[in-house]
């Protein structure tokens, strides 16, 4: 489809796109992607935001070793190896880094950048757990995160601004979901590589261009059919789905399996629910980024993101997952060894882990092991 290549092509030129707003005078917001970042208040300061969102790479990952340890995570250490070498052109024509804090892995990457860049870096914290008291918290980090972009624009984030961006954003998740729930189909018009693209456009591009692409791509999709499916319908989920990091769905492909449905804690926009745009709009963007989203890995309460993975298993009719996790990422290895039981209990499918640091050595094994699962499916 015309609309999916179109926006394909505009990530690949993104980096220009930023330069030339920047001569134009806007201010460039980057941010982690970890999922607990709000759009609309960048959006309402008239700035661009845009998520640092590169993986996949093996080199940016080992250039950091002499930034930060050995021991964090493959994705956070690829964050600031993308700055040095200066390959990625939107690490280096931003003018802020918004860096939510989830857990010490994510707080290195802000400090890091804090030392060894002159970039502005903003930070608030995340809580673990869905204390009473949690949202709140949320809501005085994204008040704080306000008035830094207020006073880093000069621009006034008003009420007006502010809904007018929540229901440009809420209509994003909203054909995000739509688009994404095409794949229940027994024959999906749209593949999983194709809506993860669209899905890491929502968060690097721009919004109202996004919009009108998954307006025009939703409508043609509608009431259509993909080809027959040849193997094993599978779900993917783990630590982070980068942009660029495409190899893990080509292995399952090769390997005879289809990916239908994905659930990642960074790196994919979180879209099924929207953001109420009635009473104190900082609130309802607390809720919606913090109370209604599913927790990732070791947050709490930890039965919310068990359920929902075997809600999606069961919707999408999948017949195994595969468990696809960043090398050194502590919480969702614990949680590996437990989400196998509780998916075969739960949905009566199997699970396969795999672990990546974004070496090209792992090609071998991982298609070996992806063949042996969806051989094991089958039979």
């Amino acid at each position: 489809m015309e609309a999916i290549e179109q926006l394909n092509q505009l990530l690949k030129t993104r980096g220009a796109e930023l330069r030339e707003l920047k001569k134009q005078g806007k201010k460039i917001i980057g941010y982690y992607p970890g999922g607990y970042f709000p759009d609309e208040l960048v959006l309402a300061a008239d700035a661009v935001p845009v998520a640092l969102n590169r993986g996949g790479d093996h080199e940016p990952v080992e250039v950091s070793g002499a930034y930060m340890s050995r021991w964090i995570y493959t994705f956070a250490r690829a964050n600031i190896g993308y700055r040095i070498l200066g390959t990625e052109p939107i690490y280096n024509e931003m003018d802020m880094y918004v860096v939510p804090i989830t857990d010490n892995h994510v707080r290195v990457v802000a400090d890091t950048w804090d030392v060894f860049t002159e970039m502005t870096t903003f930070r608030y914290g995340i809580p673990h757990t869905k204390h009473d008291w949690s949202a709140g918290y949320v809501a005085t980090g994204f008040n704080m995160l306000k008035d830094k972009l207020e006073e880093f624009t000069g621009n006034k984030i008003t009420d007006e601004k502010l809904k007018e961006s929540i229901v440009l954003c809420n209509k994003e998740r909203e054909l995000l979901k739509e688009i994404s729930l095409m794949r229940q189909s027994k024959r999906p018009p749209i593949t999983t590589k194709d809506f993860i693209m669209l899905n890491h456009a929502s968060l690097m591009l721009d919004k109202k261009v996004v919009v009108a692409k998954l307006e025009e791509i939703a409508a043609g999709l509608k009431g259509t059919e993909g080809p027959e499916l040849k193997g094993p319908r599978l779900m993917l989920m783990g630590t982070t789905m980068a942009y660029g990091d495409h190899r893990i769905l080509d292995f399952i492909d090769a390997a005879g399996g289809t990916t239908v449905v994905e659930e990642f804690g960074e790196g994919i926009r979180h879209y099924w629910e929207t953001v109420d745009i009635e009473g104190d709009l900082i609130d309802a963007l607390a809720d919606r980024y913090f109370t209604k989203r599913v927790p990732p890995a070791w947050f709490r309460p930890g039965t919310e993101r068990k359920e929902f993975a075997v809600k999606l298993a069961k919707e999408f009719e999948v017949e195994g997952v595969v468990w696809y996790q960043m090398m050194a990422r502590e919480s969702d290895d614990f949680e590996s060894y437990w989400f196998p039981d509780v998916l075969k209990k739960g949905a009566n499918v199997p699970m396969l882990k795999l672990t990546s640091d974004y070496d090209s050595v792992e090609r071998g094994q991982f298609s070996t092991r992806l063949e042996t699962f969806v051989e094991s499916i089958r039979s």
